[in-house]
């Protein structure tokens, strides 16, 4: 996968979180995961390197990255 421009990506999706770590947006409006093409739930951005997540449901996740920061889309089971 080619780098992600998440400028575009995020204009259309809900800003939910933000803090030191990482920012997390929730996909309102069925946009295709740039990884799969399977719509997504939520996409995270690492603002930090390393960057610790802390997971309170299992998901399939899949990974790529945007100006050098890791950014995880995640699918509900």
């Amino acid at each position: 996968m080619d780098d992600i421009d998440l400028e575009e990506l995020v204009a259309s999706l809900t800003l939910r979180e933000e803090n030191q770590a990482i920012k997390s947006y929730q996909n309102t409006v069925a946009v295709s995961c740039p990884a799969c093409d399977a719509r997504f739930d939520d996409l995270i951005v690492c603002k930090e390197n390393p960057t610790s997540l802390n997971l309170s449901k299992q998901l399939d996740l899949c990974v790529g990255s945007a100006d050098d920061q890791a950014v995880i889309f995640t699918h509900k089971k």
